[in-house]
């Protein structure tokens, strides 16, 4: 048995597992996340900028500090499509090992659905002809799979960060807003899932937080319960009922909404409406919630690290931003 660190430095939030690892089960020590929003503009400009660069590392110092009193021995951080798209995405990995002492990995599309894949796998039999739907802040990742692994994975570029910054700027967002995002998402999914793949899906598993999100507020909970949420299905009228609910709100409203995480209320629209054309574009009328996804993957992945040598630098290191 290993005990590691997990740290997911997503385009919205960074999420820390503190876990142990044996024969491919993660038993679960500690889970926490905070809403840093590291992709705040990158999709305009292609940056990291100060600010969130700034709330990230104050988030990482505390997590930092967490893992070592829970006896984590190895940490490892994944960045995904914020820092894929970021020209100063790379450097900013490389001074985080330099400066916190973690393993770090950049992920591509492809990487990051697998390891989403894995993530929900570790907790469960996934039954043939099952699509796992992750719906980050940048990207979604949508995995088909079954028993014996994976059989397509691809990453598109709809989160729920990038389509309100792209779309869905009014407050509330208007229904031109709400359309054009819709279209987008439409289109992209027409665009780069194959028939064959479409045709192969039975059912569904939908991860991250626009998802576990959405079951919470389906389930009408007062205030965020994981064992409630795990396992819920979701239904896609469920999905419609809410999004129209969210869309009709201003910002300020949407913040008060029991069970929402207030600073996830601005992009929660986007993430909603993105659930919403995943549904409809398979032709599902529910899917499973999962409580488990990359971020367990990222630590069945930080087990297999190597042991660091005592006094070694970390690799990559250099000078960011």
């Amino acid at each position: 048995m290993t005990r590691v660190a997990a740290i997911d430095l997503g385009t919205n939030t960074t999420r820390l597992l503190v876990a142990d690892v044996a024969d491919g089960r993660v038993a679960e020590i500690e889970r926490r996340q905070t809403i840093t929003r590291l992709g705040e503009g990158v999709d305009a400009r292609r940056r990291l900028l100060p600010l969130p660069i700034a709330r990230v590392r104050n988030c990482l110092t505390a997590y930092r500090r967490r893992a070592e009193e829970l006896g984590a021995e190895r940490v490892l951080a994944i960045g995904t499509s914020a820092l894929r798209d970021a020209e100063n995405g790379e450097a900013f990995l490389g001074e985080i090992e330099w400066s916190y002492g973690f393993d770090t990995r950049l992920l591509s599309g492809d990487e990051e659905a697998l390891l989403a894949f894995r993530g929900v796998a570790s907790g469960r039999e996934v039954a043939e002809g099952t699509l796992v739907v992750d719906v980050g802040g940048g990207s979604t990742e949508l995995i088909l799979g079954g028993p014996h692994g994976v059989e397509y994975a691809t990453s598109l570029a709809i989160g729920s960060v990038r389509m309100t910054e792209r779309f869905l700027t009014s407050d509330p967002p208007r229904r031109d807003e709400l359309t054009a995002c819709a279209g987008a998402v439409s289109w992209l999914l027409a665009e780069h899932v194959p028939d064959e793949v479409r045709h192969a899906v039975r059912t569904a598993v939908g991860v991250a937080a626009s998802v576990t999100t959405l079951a919470a507020l389906d389930l009408g909970l007062e205030e965020y319960d994981r064992e409630r949420v795990h396992g819920h299905a979701l239904p896609a009228d469920g999905v419609d009922d809410q999004l129209a609910r969210l869309a009709s709100l201003p910002l300020e409203e949407r913040r008060r909404i029991p069970a929402l995480e207030p600073e996830r209320a601005p992009v929660i629209v986007a993430g909603a409406g993105i659930v919403r054309e995943v549904l409809r574009h398979f032709g599902l009328a529910e899917l499973e919630v999962s409580e488990l996804d990359i971020l367990d993957g990222a630590a069945l992945a930080a087990a297999e690290l190597p042991e660091r040598e005592e006094g070694a630098a970390p690799p990559g290191a250099y000078t960011c931003c």
